[in-house]
């Protein structure tokens, strides 16, 4: 048995009778327009299948977007990483796929309403800034909001039950803090605010602050739960009570009480403000809960954010502890793919092979579905193969894999391009271009203070000097034994956060061609402090990934000196540490894969 699951995510054919049923009870309801986003009640990237609710309506499974449904018109909003891949998964006599974030949803509702009308959503699935940026847009349309009970649960009849994983200690020495000193940190942070709690709605935020982990999402070792906390450092844990045995609960001690969920809307009324709360994160419902209750909101940034992106030195050795057994596992699966005949496996052969290798290196889990894309797959962003999608792997194509693992110290994420053959002229150019991207992005020296908007075009240069670029961000935060995809911070345009040292990100510039291959290379990388000549507080990057990059789809005569001599270094590195790890049957490979250009 594996993690990672072949079937097809949704069945488009069942979209006509559900958008139907949808319809009809918006008639009922008196409602012009509903919203239908692909958040939960966290706000996770990542949802239960209880709370995939636009995958059950749309047939739609990627992990950001979100539909609206009129009695005419019914828009699937997707961003560039899905534009492809949304094509292949929605009805089109049904669904029409919008381009998002440059057509906003209130935007579009304007002209599918010019007489306007009422949207209904569900308070629970979007934050206070969402419903905000929709009112602001709607204003002068004649389109009001109303908060309403979910309209897809209500004519969901076989909606899975809730997820009930088991919470679990993460081990302190691993964390390098105990609970109680987390605790003690977000107490003394709230009295300095002059706040008297906090509500932290990110399951992952949680995870942080109490050292646990679990299992209610694939993929995230996280617990569904809200969490109050004031400025003693007292918290009130709203989650199913059956997921914490007595050990669990004897770690997290007296001063954290395990409260039914739905005592948590009731409870809010009863904490002392003001009540700091996050607008980007935090439910709509939330903040109403609050106001109908006449408690004063501080709105800022969740209060775990930062420290838990500013990893320890603890966290920092655990990842790179874990990224060397993670590429144990890849160096065995890169070796196997080279030993394979083109034409006689596929896409689920490689994807099944590296997870045993991780199994093997000590992973409890995949950090996220596997990208394993061949020839035109590769061109899907976030490619996930199925059973009808599965390709097998030519001759003279590229083949990207993009993959990651959970261990009990640290989380990885990587992707290599690979060469099958000769590959197409034009995906040398490419793909060269792609890593001049990221040895820039890594060879990068910068001041204290900058943010990743500040830095991103680096990693950019070489592709828009040929006119060429990529529709997803360079870099987003990876936490530590936790989610692969941490905010708040990120290396993209719309960063404004400043780096700090101990934060992680991957640096993955891409190219993508679509119906042909597609490009990307993945390191992940910490903020370090770096050395100034002149006294300057500057940073730089440590790499944490070491595996190696496929040197056969480089064209050398386009890199400069100094990136050959990063490479050689870094492959240097990739030897010298991961060498002595693998079978030895595996070192010839990796030697070659690692020789100077």
């Amino acid at each position: 048995m594996t993690w990672q699951e072949f079937s097809a995510p949704s069945d488009p054919a069942a979209s006509g009778p559900r958008l139907t049923a949808l319809r009809a009870l918006m008639a009922r309801e008196g409602l012009d327009a509903v919203i239908v986003p692909r958040a939960d009640a966290w706000q996770g990237e990542y949802v239960a299948d209880a709370d995939a609710r636009l995958r059950w309506l749309t047939g739609f499974s990627g992990s950001a977007g979100f539909g609206i449904v009129t009695a005419s018109q019914a828009g699937v909003f997707i961003d560039g990483r899905y534009r492809v891949q949304v094509r292949a998964e929605v009805d089109p006599a049904l669904f029409t796929p919008v381009p998002w974030p440059e057509t906003t949803a209130s935007a579009w509702l304007k002209q599918a309403l010019p007489q306007g009308g009422v949207l209904g959503y569900d308070p629970w699935l979007h934050t206070r800034t969402e419903i905000e940026a929709l009112e602001k847009g709607l204003a002068g349309s004649g389109i009001t909001l109303r908060a309403i009970p979910n309209p897809v649960d209500a004519i969901w009849p076989d909606r899975p039950a809730p997820p009930m994983g088991a919470a679990r200690i993460h081990d302190a020495a691993v964390a390098g803090a105990t609970p109680a000193e987390r605790r003690g940190q977000i107490a003394r942070a709230l009295a300095k605010a002059g706040q008297g709690a906090t509500v932290l709605t990110l399951p992952d935020s949680i995870a942080w602050l109490l050292n646990i982990r679990g299992a209610d999402i694939p993929r995230n070792p996280v617990v569904q739960a809200f969490a109050t906390v004031d400025a003693t450092g007292r918290v009130g844990l709203y989650a199913n009570t059956a997921k914490f045995d007595a050990q669990v609960r004897a770690h997290l001690g007296n001063e954290v009480t395990i409260l039914p969920p739905d005592g948590f809307t009731a409870a809010l009324a009863g904490l002392k403000g003001p009540v700091r709360l996050d607008a980007d994160t935090a439910p709509e419902a939330v903040f109403r809960a609050l106001e109908e209750a006449g408690i004063e909101i501080a709105r800022d940034r969740d209060l775990v954010a930062l420290p838990k992106a500013r990893k320890t030195p603890a966290e920092l050795e655990g990842m790179r502890a874990a990224h060397r057994r993670d590429a144990v596992a890849m160096v065995r699966a890169l070796a196997w793919i080279d030993a394979q005949r083109p034409g006689e496996f596929t896409e689920i052969d490689v994807v099944r092979t590296l997870e045993g290798f991780r199994r093997e290196a000590g992973a409890i889990d995949i950090s996220f579905d596997t990208i394993c894309g061949s020839g035109p797959n590769g061109a899907i962003v976030h490619y996930r193969v199925t059973e009808a999608t599965n390709r097998t792997v030519g001759k003279g194509e590229l083949l990207l894999l993009d993959s990651g693992a959970q261990f009990l110290d640290g989380t990885t994420d990587i992707t290599r391009t690979i060469a099958i053959g000769e590959p197409p002229e034009a995906a040398r150019d490419a793909y060269t271009r792609v890593l001049q991207g990221m040895i820039g992005l890594s060879r990068l020296r910068f001041p204290k203070g900058l943010a990743g908007r500040d830095i991103e075009a680096v990693a950019r240069a070489p592709l828009w000097s040929a006119g060429m670029d990529f529709d997803h961000g360079t870099g987003h935060g990876v936490g530590a034994a936790l989610c692969v995809h941490e905010g708040p911070l990120r290396i993209s345009r719309l960063s404004e956060l400043p780096l700090e040292p101990g934060m992680i990100f991957s640096n993955e510039p891409g190219y993508y061609r679509e119906g042909e291959w597609g490009i990307r290379i993945e390191n992940l990388v910490a903020v370090e402090p770096a050395h100034s000549p002149d006294g300057r507080e500057m940073l730089g990057f440590e790499t944490l990934t070491l595996v190696p990059i496929d040197k056969r789809l480089i064209e050398i005569g386009m890199l400069s000196r100094a990136e050959i001599a990063w490479l050689d270094a870094y492959h240097a590195r990739v030897l010298d540490e991961i060498g002595p790890l693998v079978p030895d049957e595996v070192r010839p490979w990796l030697e070659r894969a690692t020789a100077p250009l």
